[in-house]
């Protein structure tokens, strides 16, 4: 009865040693120095803790991202240049509409500085001036060739 309890506890040594390697072969499979697949469902554990960012999925759109990265800086430098020539416009427009002013402005003085009755009035305080308003009208001089 003895021999035959031991022969059982060596045949169930010998099973539990034969799954022990099983298991430990099982778990030597299991374990690579690789990254651990993404679970399907994504969650907001996964994302927080930044699991998924080493997933294969990111390791293979790696180009993707790079060039959306891309995209978004050159948007971003786009439109502050855009924004900088706006600005620059603008200031140009007021600077154009004050130089319109200006010109206007200058030319309305002329314009009333040389009127007839201005030029008289300038003859007549200045004295000793020898030009004056003429008696006689205009005539044509005709000059044959």
């Amino acid at each position: 009865m003895e021999n035959k309890e031991e022969t059982e506890l060596l045949v169930e040594a010998a099973d539990v040693k034969e799954h022990a390697k099983k298991t430990i072969q099982k778990i030597k499979e299991k374990v690579k120095e690789e990254d651990p697949k993404l679970t399907p469902s994504l969650n907001l554990r996964t994302i927080l803790g930044g699991d998924f960012l080493t997933a294969d999925m990111v390791r293979r759109q790696i180009w993707l991202i790079v060039l959306m990265v891309l995209f978004t800086i050159i948007y971003v430098a786009s439109r502050y240049q855009c924004q900088q020539d706006l600005i620059a416009i603008d200031k140009l427009e007021k600077e154009l509409l004050h130089a319109k002013y200006k010109a206007l402005s200058s030319s309305s003085t002329l314009t009333e500085k040389c009127r007839e009755s201005h030029v008289l009035e300038a003859l007549k305080q200045n004295r000793d001036t020898l030009l004056h308003i003429s008696d006689q009208p205009p005539y044509i001089i005709n000059v044959p060739e």
